[in-house]
C-alpha cells in the first residue's frame, strides 16, 4: 500500500527576489507554507503582495531565490528544467483569470491537450476530456470554438482541461476575476465540487470574499510575507 504524504506541498523559507536595475525587488520573502491532500487554500491579499509569485513558485513555473518548494517529497529546486516541465505536465493543474484556451482548438481538444502532450493515445484522451466536460456541464458545447462560449463556460472547459490528468494540485490565479457575480458563484460552486469529488489539493488566489469565505483554510500576504492564517 503507498503511503499518503503528511504535506503534498511544502514552502520552506522561501523568497524570490528580482533584480530590476541596480536594485533588487523582494516579491516573495522568508515565506513558509504547508498544504495536506485534499486542502482547499485561498491565498489574499492587495495587489502586488506577492501572490502570483507564490503560486508560480508552488507551481514549478519559477525557482525561488532562496528556500525549498516541495511537491509530493520532491525538493522542486533540485530538478532540470525538462523534469519541471514533466512535473507541471503529469502532477499540476493551471487555471487562470483569462481562460487560456487556444482558439484554434475545440472544446474537447482544448480539453483532450494535456493527456496528448503525455504521449497518451487519442481515444484515450478524448474519453476522459468527454468525461469532465460532462461533469462541468458542457457536453452540448464539445464542438465548440472558445470564441462561441460565455465566460462562465470557457472558465468550466479550462477547470476540465485542468483536472484531466489527474493532477495532485491545483494552481489557479484569480479563476473568478473575470466573471460577472452569477458565473463567478457558479465556478466557485464547482471548485468546492470538484476538491470534495476529486481530492485534489487546490491552492488559490483571490480578491473575491465568497471564495475565500469558502475555502478550508484563508492565508493573507502583504508586502510578499505571510501576515496571517485562519
Amino acid at each position: 500500500m503507498t503511503a499518503v504524504p503528511a504535506s503534498l506541498l511544502a514552502v520552506e523559507r522561501v523568497s524570490r527576489h528580482y533584480a530590476t536595475g541596480d536594485a533588487v525587488v523582494p516579491a516573495v520573502s522568508d515565506v513558509t507554507l504547508v498544504l495536506a491532500p485534499g486542502d482547499f487554500v485561498a491565498l489574499m491579499g492587495p495587489s502586488g503582495c506577492g501572490k502570483s509569485t507564490l503560486l508560480h513558485l508552488c507551481g514549478a513555473m519559477d525557482r525561488p531565490t532562496s528556500g525549498t518548494v516541495r511537491l509530493e517529497g520532491a525538493a522542486l529546486n533540485d530538478l532540470s528544467d525538462d523534469a519541471l516541465t514533466r512535473i507541471r505536465r503529469e502532477r499540476i493543474g493551471f487555471v487562470f483569470q483569462f481562460f487560456n484556451l487556444l482558439p484554434t482548438l475545440t472544446v474537447l481538444e482544448n480539453v483532450a491537450l494535456p493527456q496528448l502532450l503525455a504521449g497518451q493515445r487519442l481515444g484515450v484522451a478524448e474519453g476522459a476530456a468527454r468525461v469532465l466536460l460532462t461533469r462541468v456541464g458542457l457536453e452540448a458545447r464539445l464542438r465548440h470554438y472558445p470564441q462561441q462560449l460565455s465566460g462562465g463556460e470557457m472558465q468550466r472547459a479550462a477547470l476540465a482541461r485542468a483536472l484531466v490528468h489527474r493532477p495532485a494540485l491545483i494552481i489557479a490565479d484569480e479563476p473568478t476575476g473575470n466573471l460577472d457575480s452569477e458565473n463567478g458563484a457558479a465556478v466557485l460552486e464547482l471548485l468546492i465540487e470538484l476538491n470534495r469529488e476529486t481530492g485534489t489539493t487546490m491552492l488559490l488566489a483571490t480578491h473575491a470574499a465568497e471564495i475565500a469565505g469558502a475555502a478550508g483554510r484563508v492565508i493573507r500576504m502583504r508586502d510578499g510575507r505571510i501576515e496571517s492564517e485562519t
